[in-house]
């Protein structure tokens, strides 16, 4: 058995000198209480589906729950602190479940393990299933997974000893099982054609009261829904005139750029069609400059521009002097 650690449990605002901090511990009574609980909770041990398998490989030597102080899983709910809902909770096993929590001495608490437990999981829609086993015993911590991991159950126990540390003996809320008087358990349900939980009963008894007497039953009531309000009319805000956008100046070099490109075009049509259309009207240039005449035509020292209209012509006129 490993020491213990005064540091732990170490809570006071006054400084103790390093040298002591092993030895001496300044502390509360719910401090120790609740550290004394947390290192020594001891599951009650059963399992109800592929849960179980993942909590067994928990209590194996590679998690190894001593570390937490769990390791002693008890098979008597009278010597067990915490229940561990392992699996799919059938409404037949709901019985003896809150049975056994029934058992169990107080403080007691409850981990449910996997999405059936919590939920129901994939069986939700069962009919023999229940919705989660929080519908009967008090949840304390739920671990989701379909099965979860080991890890994920460590990370629940943990999270259930962070529970324990934030209770305080000062608040009888959080420690009810010090309160006056002993607690009244938890009805056990009873299983008949279907499953039936005690604590409902004057719901069921106004139920059968309205069958027996011809009257609709079983009826979920809506909520009555107020109409809306009818929305007014708004009349739409004059919106004000787009700013006229003003004409940038074109560059001459670009203008005669597009010249060129446009007596381009136009012979490359007539040699196409045989009659060169109507040449379009150019757009106004604002501010350009006219592009020369002489501008068009290449300069005496320069090449030839290729002239594809005409290489067609001369490719078409070789293949009719073959043939």
């Amino acid at each position: 058995m490993s020491e213990i650690q005064l540091r732990e449990i170490h809570s006071t605002e006054f400084p103790i000198p390093m040298e002591l901090q092993d030895n001496l511990a300044i502390t509360s009574l719910s401090k120790i209480y609740n550290w004394a609980r947390r290192q020594s909770m001891w599951p009650l041990l059963f399992g109800l589906a592929c849960c179980a398998i993942e909590m067994i490989a928990t209590a194996a030597s590679r998690y190894d729950l001593s570390r937490f102080g769990m390791e002693v899983m008890r098979g008597s709910p009278r010597q067990s602190d915490l229940m561990i809902v392992s699996g799919t909770v059938t409404k037949k096993m709901v019985v003896p479940i809150v049975r056994l929590y029934n058992q169990m001495p107080e403080p007691r608490y409850v981990l449910a393990m996997g999405a059936c437990a919590s939920g129901g999981g994939p069986f939700k829609e069962g009919y023999n299933v229940v919705s989660g086993i929080d519908k009967y015993v008090p949840v304390d911590v739920y671990v989701p997974g379909c099965p979860p991991t080991p890890q994920a159950l460590l990370y629940g126990l943990i999270a259930l000893q962070k529970k324990i540390d934030g209770q305080s003996l000062a608040n009888m809320d959080d420690v009810p099982w010090y309160g006056v008087g002993p607690s009244e358990p938890t009805p056990i349900p009873v299983l008949g054609p279907d499953i039936i939980d005690p604590r409902q009963r004057d719901l069921i008894r106004q139920q059968a009261e309205r069958a027996a007497a011809g009257l609709p039953y079983a009826v979920r009531e809506l909520p009555q829904i107020k109409p809306a309000a009818p929305k007014k009319a708004t009349t739409p805000k004059p919106t004000a005139p787009a700013p006229a956008v003003a004409t940038e100046a074109v560059d001459p070099a670009k203008a005669e750029r597009l010249a060129k490109r446009e007596a381009a075009l136009a012979k490359k049509r007539a040699a196409e069609g045989g009659a060169a259309p109507a040449a379009e009207t150019p757009a106004p240039v604002a501010e350009a400059a006219p592009a020369p005449a002489a501008a068009a035509e290449p300069a005496s020292g320069e090449k030839p521009k290729f002239d594809k209209a005409a290489m067609l012509e001369k490719i078409r006129q070789r293949k009719a002097s073959k043939q």
